[in-house]
C-alpha cells in the first residue's frame, strides 16, 4: 500500500512538472480547412489568435507569436484575453508587430479588462450559477485598443463591419465578453444583407446564448476563445470543463452549430499566472483556410510555425 501511495505521488508530481514546465511552453500551430465560403469564392487564410494572457517576461511566447507573421494570412482575428499584467501592453504589441500590418479584427475578454487573481481551482468544477465572480484591478485595455486601431485593426465590440479581404467581401460582427455578461447581441442582430463571401461572427466566450442568434441570423462561421481547450484534458475523455455553458466536446477546435454555421474555438496561447499548467492541451494559434461549401474539412497540428510556413498541413 505504501509503495502504491509513493508511486501515485511520484506520478502526480511528474505529471504536474510536465504540465507546468513543458507543455504550457509547447506552442503549436493548428491548421484546418473550413467549408464556409460562398460558392465560387476564393480561399481565405485566417489566423485565429486568442488568450495570450501575456506577462512582460513572456519572451519565448512573444518570439513564437511574432514568427506567425511569416504565414502571411489574409486576415488576423484576435478573440481576446491578451493581458495578464498592467505593464503587458508593450509585450503584446511586440508579439503581434509582424501581424499588425495585416487586416485584423478583435474583441476583448475579461483578462483585457481585469487582471487575474488567485482562485480556488475547484471553483471551475462548480455549477456556473454557484460561482462568485472575482475581478482583479483594471487593466489598460484602452491603451491596447488604441494601438490595435491605430494599426488598422477593427474593433468589433457590438459592431458590424463590411470589409474587403483578399479582394472578397466579408461581413464581420462581434460582441463584448459574454463571460462578463457584457454581450448585447441585440445591438447587432439581424441577417447581414448582400452576398458576401463570408459572414463572420466573433466573440470571446462561446456562450450558446451568443452562438444561437449568430446561427439564426445566417452567419457562416463564429470564432471564439476563452475555454483554453479545457487546459487540463484527460486523454480519451477530453476537457473536464469549458468555463462557460459550451459543452465539453466543443472545448477546442472545429464543430458544427446548427445546420449552417461552423464554430472554431481556440485553445489559446496562455494560462492564468495563478494556474500555469496545461496537460494534453498545448497552447495554440490556428491557421484556418476557408474554402467554398461542399469541400471536406481537414485539421492538423504543427509544433512550430517555422515548419508550417512552407507547408501548413
Amino acid at each position: 500500500m505504501k509503495r502504491l501511495a509513493t508511486g501515485t505521488a511520484v506520478t502526480a508530481a511528474a505529471t504536474l512538472g510536465y504540465a507546468v514546465g513543458v507543455e504550457r511552453r509547447r506552442f503549436t500551430l493548428r491548421t484546418a480547412d473550413l467549408p464556409v465560403l460562398a460558392e465560387g469564392a476564393r480561399p481565405l487564410r485566417v489566423l485565429h489568435i486568442s488568450d495570450l494572457h501575456m506577462l512582460p517576461g513572456h519572451e519565448a511566447k512573444q518570439r513564437w507569436v511574432a514568427e506567425l507573421g511569416r504565414l502571411e494570412p489574409d486576415l488576423v482575428v484576435n478573440t481576446g484575453d491578451n493581458l495578464s499584467h498592467p505593464r503587458a501592453v508593450p509585450a503584446v504589441l511586440r508579439a503581434l508587430a509582424p501581424l499588425l500590418d495585416r487586416p485584423g479584427l478583435f474583441v476583448f475578454g475579461s483578462n483585457d479588462y481585469y487582471a487575474p487573481k488567485p482562485k480556488n481551482p475547484a471553483r471551475y468544477l462548480m455549477p456556473k450559477g454557484r460561482r462568485t465572480r472575482v475581478h482583479g484591478p483594471q487593466l489598460p485595455w484602452r491603451d491596447l485598443r488604441a494601438a490595435f486601431v491605430e494599426h488598422g485593426w477593427h474593433d468589433l465590440t457590438h459592431v458590424r463591419r463590411t470589409l474587403t479581404v483578399a479582394e472578397q467581401t466579408v461581413v464581420a460582427t462581434g460582441v463584448d465578453d459574454a463571460h462578463l455578461d457584457r454581450d448585447r447581441y441585440s445591438d447587432v442582430s439581424g441577417r447581414p444583407g448582400g452576398a458576401p463571401a463570408l459572414r463572420l461572427g466573433v466573440t470571446h466566450s462561446p456562450e450558446p446564448r451568443v452562438l444561437d442568434p449568430f446561427a439564426a441570423d445566417g452567419y457562416d462561421l463564429v470564432l471564439a476563445g476563452h475555454t483554453h481547450g479545457g487546459q487540463l484534458r484527460v486523454p480519451g475523455f477530453g476537457a473536464l470543463v469549458t468555463n462557460c455553458d459550451l459543452d465539453r466536446s466543443r472545448a477546442r477546435g472545429v464543430s458544427r452549430w446548427g445546420s449552417h454555421m461552423w464554430l472554431h474555438v481556440s485553445a489559446g496561447l496562455g494560462t492564468s499566472p495563478y494556474a500555469p499548467a496545461r496537460f494534453a492541451c498545448p497552447p495554440e494559434a490556428s491557421l484556418l483556410t476557408l474554402v467554398p461549401r461542399g469541400a471536406t474539412p481537414h485539421t492538423a497540428e504543427n509544433p512550430a510555425p517555422r515548419r508550417a510556413v512552407g507547408n501548413v498541413r
